[in-house]
Formats: structure tokens, sequence, C-alpha cells
């Protein structure tokens, strides 16, 4: 059976659904081909899962903080069952709620697996997809004018640390836990493997992270990553770095074991449960770019500023592609890739001005450069930092670790990079993504007037620490 479309997007993870959506909104017949569940990943194992853990974590952390604030609470014990369940439960509402957006664009949604064909009887051109379908029936064939690959990543793994499920996971098997463990070791420490260590030790875990680079968090600001060490330290959580981590050591039973070289010395780590945490892998395989002359370069597809990839009429975004692994990322970048086919002349995605955000306790976000980037660009920096602890908003929210850093060019005044680590920083970025797409001045972000009491006056005192005229330092 063949059914002809505008567009059929490949996958239908936040990027996918997103591009179909926007596709029937310039009035394109859409189809979305999905093997697991509308959502894809994000939804069902990582963003908003992790993230509702994170709250109940963070939750449970501060009702045992709770006699700093006057209030008497007994005795706090943790549900981890119903913990679970309320994670469940923000899933299903928000699958509930892409199903009911496919629906009310009229787009067709095809569960099952789909693969790209070369030229065929369809048509002389590659990019019809075949769908074999989960219910058994016979395959589809979509036969579109237009194709987006949105196939996502899967977790990294390393060679030598095969996933059980029961003594070493990745994080889709550490969000399906029924019990906590008493204690794990997280290899990678990373942006994933900090929230996971955060959210852990939160819960009460006994957490060690073992990073192979010199620092946790490398691809954050230097500054940012050592105030993040330094906190997570004191809350009680091993950070060891410089650690090679040697996989044929591994051994399980009542716990897991494993070796690692540290600066030249072997120590041996053990816990209950190990969880690798090492980055993810773009879903190249199986989906039949061998059909076609789509070209891959070191795991990913190879796609123009407007995500056309070597054949023309077939896109592909996301974390297939690289670059930014964000939701956020992939759902602008389905967009612009949308706009392109329907012909709206778009402008191509400044991904300096894209805010990145770390859910961990404490909170980090960043849009722009780095300082070490900036340098290497051949800006010539001046810098404003400062920190929560002078914030009185933050003292009453009694969350003081952390500081804003700003970067500007001493040439011209732009910003180039704003960082952040501390309370709901992850809810403040947006101000300073905003300046970076205004191309703004680091002086006319400290001309914005910030209401008092809040935690956003941070930024606008780090703006005006840029040429030193900060009030409350």
């Amino acid at each position: 059976m063949a059914e002809e479309y505008d567009l059929v997007v490949l996958g239908a993870g936040t990027g996918g659904y997103v591009a179909a959506i926007r596709a029937a909104q310039h009035g394109l017949k859409v189809a979305v081909v999905e093997k697991e569940k509308l959502g894809g990943t994000c939804l069902h194992k990582g963003c908003i899962p992790s993230k509702a853990l994170l709250r109940s974590a963070e939750v449970f952390e501060t009702a045992k903080r709770a006699d700093d604030f006057g209030v008497q609470t007994g005795e706090v014990s943790l549900d981890f069952t119903k913990v679970q369940n309320r994670k469940e439960s923000i899933v299903d509402q928000l699958h509930r709620g892409v199903q009911h957006l496919m629906k009310k664009g009229k787009i067709d949604v095809f569960e099952g697996t789909g693969r790209i064909l070369g030229p065929s009887i369809f048509s002389p051109t590659p990019g019809t997809i075949s769908v074999e379908m989960a219910n058994g029936d016979e395959n589809m064939m979509l036969i579109p004018q237009n194709v987006i690959v949105a196939t996502g990543s899967s977790p990294r793994t390393l060679p030598g640390l095969e996933i059980d499920g029961t003594h070493v996971l990745t994080s889709d098997e550490a969000l399906q836990l029924e019990t906590l463990p008493a204690s794990i070791l997280i290899v990678g420490g990373g942006v994933i493997g900090i929230e996971w260590a955060s959210m852990l030790h939160d819960f009460g875990v006994d957490v060690t992270v073992i990073e192979y680079g010199a620092q946790i968090l490398p691809t954050e600001d230097k500054d940012i990553s050592k105030e993040a060490a330094k906190i997570l330290k004191k809350k009680g959580i091993k950070i060891v770095t410089n650690a090679k981590v040697m996989a044929d050591t591994i051994e399980k039973g009542d716990s897991v074991s494993i070796k690692a070289d540290v600066n030249g010395k072997e120590e041996t780590f053990t816990a209950e449960k190990l969880l690798v945490s090492v980055g993810r892998t773009a879903n190249v395989k199986d989906i039949g770019l061998e059909n076609t002359d789509i070209q891959v370069e070191n795991g990913v597809i190879l796609v123009n500023e407007f995500y056309q990839t070597k054949e023309s009429h077939i896109y592909a975004i996301g974390d297939v592609i690289g670059g930014l692994q964000l939701a956020h990322v992939a759902s602008h970048e389905g967009i612009i890739a949308v706009d392109h086919i329907a012909r709206k002349n778009p402008d191509p995605i400044d991904y300096d001005t894209v805010s990145k955000c770390i859910y961990s306790h404490p909170e980090m976000a960043s849009v722009g450069i780095t300082e070490e980037e900036a340098k290497k660009r051949g800006h010539n920096v001046k810098i404003g930092q400062f920190p929560f602890k002078a914030i009185g908003k933050a003292l009453v929210f009694g969350e003081t670790d952390g500081f804003v850093k700003i970067i500007a060019d001493a040439d011209n005044d732009d910003v180039l990079g704003v960082h952040m680590i501390g309370p709901h920083v992850t809810d403040m970025i947006s101000e300073a993504a905003l300046a970076k797409v205004l191309d703004a001045a680091h002086f006319e972000v400290a001309h914005t007037i910030h209401p008092h009491p809040t935690l956003s006056e941070v930024i606008g005192e780090a703006a005006l620490a840029v040429e030193g005229k900060a009030i409350h330092s």
C-alpha cells in the first residue's frame, strides 16, 4: 500500500514532531514515522523524566532543610515508587498532548520502523519511505516530495562495559529503577553525568563521578566547571578527574567494582551500580542512508545551513547531525528546514545565541562563548562577575552558592557570553539569550532595571561589574 505526501518526517521526537506541526501550518500534507512513542527520547527517556526526578530530589533535599526556614516537619522520608509514578504521570500527560497536536494538525502517524529506499518503481529519486509496521501489518510505502530525518541519538557506551540493566546502566535503564541503590559509580562527568550525580545524591545515594578529563563539564566555561566541582564536593559527591576507566577489570556480584588509571596510579572503585554517561551516538544505522548519496562523517549526517543533505530534497535535524544535541535546538532546526522546504527564506541559526542548561543542584546555564573560546577567536575581552551571596533574594531563597559571569568585547562592548551557576539560572538565561540575539552591549544589560528583590538582579550587577561598577560588591 502506498501513500503520497508533501513531507515525511522520520522520527517523532521533539525536532520531528515540531517540524511536522510547522509543515502542517504551511498547508503541507504531512506524515511522521516513529518506531516507539511520539515525543521521542526527550519526552520518554531524557529531558522530561529526568527533570521530574530532579524536581523530586530538590523537594526532598529542601524538606530536609525545612528547619533552616523555621518550618518543623519531623522526620522526612522518601517514597521512590511515588517519585517514579509522578514522573510517569507527567510523561503520560505530555504524550497525550503530542498525540492531540498530531490530530489537530491532521498529521498522519505511522507506528513502525521507517527506512529510506533508493530509486524504485515509486520514485526515480531516493526518498520513498518503507515502514515496517509495529502492529505486524504489511509494509506501508510513503512517497514524499521531501523527507526530514530526525532519528535522534542513543546513549554511547564504552568498549568492554556491557550494559546489563542490573549492574551497569545507561540513563535509559536508570530512569526505570524501582529502588534506589545505596551507592553508584558514574563514568563520565559531562552534563548528563552531573545531573544524575546531583539527583541521586539528593535522594541519599553515595555518588562517585569518574571523569576522563581534567575537569567535569569540559564544554562549560572553566570558572563554571571549577565552581560546580567545588559545590558538588562540598555536598558530598566524590569527583575523580584524569581517570581512565579500565573496562576489562570490571567485576560484578553483590556490587560492581572497576579499576581506573588516575593520574598514572591504579585505583579500584566499588558501588552497588555503575552508570555509563559518556555522551550520545547519532541514530544513523538501519534507516536506509546507504540507498542515498547522503554523507555521514564522524558518525553524523552532513547538512548545509538549511539542513539539506547531499540529496537536496532530504533534510536532517537534531542529534543525528551532531552539533548542539539539545531538544530546543532540534525544534528550531526543524522549523528552519520546513520553512526552507516551503520557500519562506528562513535565516540560519546563529548557534552562539542558543542557551544551554544543566539542571543539577546547583543549576548552570550559558549562552554565547566561553572566555577561553573568546580569546581563541581573537577577542580582547573584559569580564564582569557577581556572586549570588550578595543578592537579597538569594539569601531569602536560601541558595547563595554560585555567580553570573559576563564576557564582553573590550573593543566594541558587545556581550560575547554569559555563564551562570546558582538558583534558577535555567529560567534566567533567556534574558542573556535575548541580549545576544539583539547584539546588546554589556552596558545596555546593566541599564535594564531589574526588579528588587529578585534573583535576576545578579545579571544587572554582573553587567555593571564589567566596568568595575557593581553596586553591591
